[in-house]
């Protein structure tokens, strides 16, 4: 409305999450609730269009990522993610399960560990290394760009519910997450292909 639209289309008040938010609308859209976010904004994004909903596609560019060139300047060819940070801390699983996880990975499927880490993160990742008895290493640092391209790299990422997840997945890489207080059925992973551990219904 600030910006001047003539139209505003919101979600109908079964699937708002902010209630005052409807007075704002012009028209409401019907998209169910109990259903992914994704899913949900592209209901309302046919519904505005009137077009029948399409298959979930993010198509993300893949550019020259100066992370994914350190990783294979290591020698390291295959790897699978290990992301161990979150913004709300009861989102994190103990950065000491991380490192057994990791240290499985790279002897039972001879997978390297990367440990990826953001700001304010990188003691969290250096103790996920040394959890894994020096098995995993620590990423080189990252931009979005560099999540992009060194998750399309690997062969798995393991992760809770935050940003460097959503991004693999969007992307195709096959994921198993660990899930909290936030509701894997509706911030998830949403292929049936990846594995998803919750305790959302002890948690919420």
């Amino acid at each position: 409305r600030g910006a001047g639209a003539r139209n505003v289309v919101g979600f109908d008040r079964a699937a708002l999450r902010e209630p005052a938010a409807r007075w704002f609308y012009r028209h409401t859209a019907p998209v169910g609730e109990g259903r992914h976010v994704i899913k949900k904004n592209l209901a309302l994004v046919s519904h505005v269009l009137d077009q029948p909903e399409t298959a979930l596609e993010f198509p993300l560019q893949d550019v020259d990522a100066a992370a994914l060139a350190s990783v294979r300047a290591r020698g390291i060819e295959r790897f699978a993610l290990i992301n161990p940070g979150a913004a709300w801390p009861n989102k994190r699983w103990p950065a000491e399960r991380f490192g057994a996880v990791a240290a499985l990975l790279a002897s039972a499927h001879g997978l390297t560990p990367l440990v990826l880490w953001g700001p304010s993160e990188r003691e969290l990742a250096e103790r996920v290394v040394a959890a894994s008895g020096g098995q995993a290493v620590v990423a080189p640092e990252t931009r979005l760009a560099d999540l992009v391209s060194l998750s399309r790299a690997a062969s798995l990422i393991v992760s809770g519910d935050t940003g460097p997840l959503h991004v693999a997945c969007a992307v195709g890489t096959p994921s198993v997450s660990v899930f909290g207080p936030t509701d894997a059925s509706r911030n998830g992973p949403w292929d049936a292909r990846d594995r998803v551990l919750t305790r959302y219904a002890a948690c919420a």
